[in-house]
């Protein structure tokens, strides 16, 4: 005989739903806000900071729209937080709770997909990331955004390039939902919609429990390498914090953002640099493995013992990443447990529990990481938060620079005292003064926001104008050049001077393609249909040209 179990992918215990907490005053202040601006407005955003209990107001407003029989769906920016949230969102709402993401298998994916289009009690409320917007929802009651200001929510490649968070709106409207956003550093444009009325917009400006904001404070590394006061990569103020904390039996957590151990590596003699042969970069040293790894196309080879150029045999790296600074810590603090997490150790479905799982059980000391560290994750007993480099995420490229390094270190710093005690955030820099890094220590946000609103204002970039990208690639150097003149040409013929390139990007050959880039800014009053038919007419034009066929064109609409 053949016996049929059906087995749930979330290990529900089955024990009955907890009642949900109460709400302290700031919070349900925070939810009535919330319900009385949902009556005038279909989108709401909640900017709460960092540990104000944002989650649980949340929990309340899904508890009342479950309860009218509606579907949720809750969207994360990363699969890491899911982990988190599935044993919180669990207590409450018990088996009504489906979990959606890529690192699931297909058969899973599935089966949830089928319990939303037949009303299944047990997908009544959706955790998932961006991809879990494209379920066939029919009775859709409320959407949550969490972290809204995430990069993330952004899908890049493959087609199609959508921005999670823009198309959750356009998904309610369709279907009489309400949108809430949530974040403690809201995107530029977010923050600009509700401030001219278009979303609705509630604050709460303290943290649970009236714990104080972490205190910041900024360490000159320049005057610590002068004065000889830095061990490896860490300045003595930083080790003396994290050696105090760590004898209280308190938890640290430092941020660099890259991983690997070295992004260079470097001969002495002659100062090569082994590059990729696909792309335009050098390789990254990983140690644990002893290999150079590209991080754009995946190439490796094994550790160099002499230089590929001269045959020197005194190498160097140079700049440090995640596993450089694991590495450092296992030496200054052998007796302590250092973790590590980067897309490099949490590969496979269960990669991010078993590190967050370890760090909340304080099996792990000290945790090391990039950005996933900063996506509102809640661990009780870290007081230290430290910054290895923040220069880094200032100077690149791009003019959200500014806006994503105050989102990533205010989000960085809020992992920090989130319980009773005090939190400390010690941030490194060789530009102590820089305009971002004194904002961030004062936790100004709006003074952020109004500085970066008129740099945009002038330049015209978003919120005052929409950007379209055009990437164009080809294997010949000669085509593209050739290809992208006569793209940006014919485009400036249309739009005049609101096309900017063609440019290399800053890595302009990714597996033996090489790339050029167009931007076109819209202006809000112009039309987007007739922009959008000009662009088609010019592509069109574009492709019935023989020589031209090859290349491929991507168009990326608010490529950011």
């Amino acid at each position: 005989e053949i016996y049929k179990i059906q087995k749930d992918r979330i290990n529900y215990s089955g024990k009955e739903d907890s009642p949900i907490k109460t709400l302290n005053e700031n919070q349900e202040q925070a939810l009535g806000e919330i319900k009385t601006s949902c009556q005038n407005h279909d989108v709401c955003l909640l900017h709460g900071v960092t540990a104000s209990g944002k989650t649980e107001v949340y929990v309340n407003l899904i508890k009342e729209y479950l309860a009218e029989g509606k579907q949720v769906l809750y969207l994360l920016p990363e699969i890491a937080l899911t982990t988190q949230l599935v044993a919180r969102l669990q207590e409450y709402f018990g088996n009504q709770l489906s979990v959606y993401h890529s690192k699931y298998s297909v058969h899973e994916r599935v089966e949830v997909w089928n319990n939303v289009l037949h009303h299944e009690s047990k997908a009544q409320l959706v955790l998932g990331a961006r991809s879990a917007l494209f379920l066939p929802f029919e009775n859709l009651g409320l959407v949550v955004v969490d972290e809204e200001h995430e990069s993330s929510y952004k899908q890049y490649d493959p087609a199609p390039r959508y921005q999670a968070r823009d198309a959750a709106i356009v998904l309610a409207h369709q279907q009489n939902a309400k949108v809430l956003l949530g974040s403690a550093t809201p995107a530029l444009e977010t923050f600009y919609n509700a401030s001219i009325g278009k979303y609705g917009l509630v604050t709460m400006n303290k943290r649970f429990g009236n714990v104080l904001m972490p205190e910041n404070s900024i360490i000159d590394i320049q005057e610590k390498h002068r004065k000889k006061r830095m061990t490896g990569h860490f300045s003595d103020d930083l080790l003396r914090a994290i050696t105090d904390t760590l004898e209280l039996g308190e938890q640290v957590i430092l941020f660099q953002n890259r991983r690997g151990y070295s992004p260079i590596v470097e001969c002495n003699t002659c100062g090569h640099a082994p590059q990729c042969p696909n792309c335009d970069v050098s390789l990254t040293y990983h140690r644990h493995r002893g290999q150079l790894r590209c991080h754009y196309c995946g190439y490796h080879i094994a550790m160099l013992q002499k230089c590929m150029a001269c045959g020197g045999e005194e190498l160097d790296t140079k700049g440090f990443g995640t596993e450089q600074v694991e590495t450092e810590l296992k030496t200054l603090y052998p007796e302590h447990n250092i973790g590590r997490m980067d897309s490099d150790t949490t590969r496979g479905k269960h990669g991010f529990e078993k590190i967050i799982t370890a760090f909340e059980q304080g099996e792990i000391d000290i945790l090391v990481g990039t950005q996933m560290l900063t996506k509102g994750l809640d661990f009780r007993n870290v007081t230290l938060v430290g910054i290895l480099n923040a220069d880094s995420m200032l100077n690149i490229p791009d003019f959200r620079a500014h806006e994503r390094s105050f989102q990533l270190i205010q989000q960085v710093s809020g992992r920090a005292g989130r319980t009773e005690k005090r939190g400390r955030v010690l941030i490194q820099s060789f530009n102590p003064h820089h305009q971002i890094l004194q904002q961030v220590s004062m936790n100004a946000y709006e003074a952020m926001y109004h500085e970066q609103l008129e740099e945009r204002h002038i330049y015209k970039y978003p919120p005052f104008c929409r950007l379209i990208k055009i990437t164009m690639k080809h294997r010949d150097f000669q085509k593209i050049e050739e290809a992208s003149v006569w793209m940006g040409q014919a485009l400036k013929n249309v739009f005049r001077d609101q096309v900017l390139g063609p440019e290399p990007p800053p890595v302009s050959r990714i597996r033996n393609e090489y790339y050029r880039n167009i931007l076109i800014k819209i202006p809000r009053k112009q039309s987007l249909e007739k922009t959008k038919k000009a662009i088609l007419k010019v592509r069109t034009t574009f492709s019935s040209i023989s020589q031209f066929r090859s290349v491929k064109i991507v168009l990326n609409v608010d490529n950011y």
